[in-house]
């Protein structure tokens, strides 16, 4: 047997591709923010991270270019070596101080930094109790730290009491790290964390929120989930979060107390054998963050906007999964009306995310709407407009 006969049998898109309906690696033309170019027309983007339209913003590309001509386009080598530029120095000090942490690590991507920080915290014997729904790079951060030894429990999605009794099958003595997502990617939905945080501290555990889709998006000025539920930063006792959605750049970080942050930066191959962010990235991220902390009527306007969106869809009769962040998932419940219903919507000049299993249970399939705060009210308009004409095909909506 060849290795690469699998290769040969994997006839899985192709009937998808051929119908025409196949939702992914759709390439964008033209970005202009709220609106892009595919094949051929311009759509509105509701299918994309950068919650708080930075990416294009004057002062972000400004920033990038000016570091390029700067520092060039590769910092050329490890962190560990001759990679720690100024910038990542710079930014690292700066996105503690947001934070209100002592210290901040930055990394190449932000699932490089789930499979870096999990197994260098969590090593033989010790115990990570992870959600469910948490996302592949914490997943992937689990084998590592299986692979070397740690045990590795799950508990159900967001489920407290669930979680209460992972937490007693652990050994009263031993160490062990609780990790989730502040907010779940696919159902928008967010974690309970006052209750993950108190029961943490009941049973001698240590908590890691990956805030991904929440740096930016929740709390006051964009500080997260803890800032959400009236907690701060340190109440966590790990910080994770990417560059690639409300920072409008590509990266990762993670951050908490100076001594735990150093034995990550110390002890991470991921981290270590890893190529540094390139200056532009660093540089986009800097520049992202500054008009964040000037302009926290962004996030305010992020969260009316996905008020606006919900209250819409729903008014027309869709079945959503509750919630209050930009993340709107319309439930279809099937795989290949999602697909169906993904290219009636970008022939109507809306571009949205299709989810099907195993991303979802069976009968969970969806429509994840990802929305902007650049959104005039006519990118509004058209967005509840298309879904009104072709949930009506699909009898999901009045």
């Amino acid at each position: 047997m060849d290795v690469f006969d699998k290769c040969d049998q994997f006839k899985r898109v192709e009937a998808v591709i051929k119908a025409g309906i196949f939702p992914y690696f759709q390439v964008i033309q033209e970005n202009h923010g709220p609106v892009v170019r595919m094949e051929g027309k311009e759509v509105v983007m509701a299918g994309s991270n950068d919650y708080l339209g930075l990416s294009q913003h004057p002062e972000v590309i400004e920033a990038a270019v000016k570091a390029v001509k700067e520092y060039g386009s590769s910092c050329s080598g490890s962190r560990y070596l001759n990679g720690t530029s100024i910038l990542h120095t710079s930014l690292e000090e700066e996105l503690a101080d947001f934070l209100g942490v002592e210290a901040c690590l930055a990394f190449t991507t932000g699932y490089l930094t789930n499979q870096g920080v999990i197994p260098t915290v969590v090593q033989k014997d010790e115990y990570l109790i992870s959600d469910k729904e948490n996302h592949a790079s914490i997943v992937a951060g689990a084998w590592i730290a299986k692979a070397r030894g740690a045990h590795v429990l799950r508990y159900p999605t967001n489920d407290i009491p669930g979680l209460e009794e992972t937490l007693r099958k652990v050994p009263k003595d031993a160490a062990k790290l609780i990790v989730t997502d502040g907010v779940f990617s696919m159902s928008g939905r967010i974690v309970n964390l006052p209750e993950v945080v108190r029961l943490a501290r009941a049973y001698g555990a240590r908590v890691m929120i990956d805030e991904a889709h929440a740096a930016g998006v929740l709390g006051e000025g964009g500080r997260g989930t803890p800032s959400h539920f009236g907690l701060k930063n340190t109440d966590v006792d790990l910080t994770m979060g990417t560059f690639s959605k409300s920072f409008a750049s590509l990266g990762g970080f993670v951050g908490g107390d100076r001594r735990v942050v150093d034995f990550i930066k110390y002890g991470s191959q991921a981290f270590i054998f890893s190529a540094s962010m390139s200056p532009a990235n660093a540089a986009a991220v800097r520049a992202s963050l500054r008009i964040i902390r000037r302009e926290p009527e962004r996030v305010e306007r992020l969260l009316r906007i996905a008020r606006e969106v919900r209250e819409g869809l729903k008014a027309q009769g869709f079945k959503l999964i509750e919630g209050v962040t930009p993340i709107v998932p319309v439930i279809i419940g099937d795989d290949m009306k999602t697909f169906q219903f993904w290219r009636r919507l970008v022939n109507e000049g809306v571009f949205v995310n299709a989810v099907i299993s195993p991303a979802v249970p069976p009968g969970m399939q969806l429509i994840r709407i990802s929305l902007i705060a650049t959104y005039e009210q006519a990118h509004l308009d058209r967005l509840l407009e298309a879904f009104r004409k072709v949930g009506k095909e699909f009898g999901l909506s009045h």
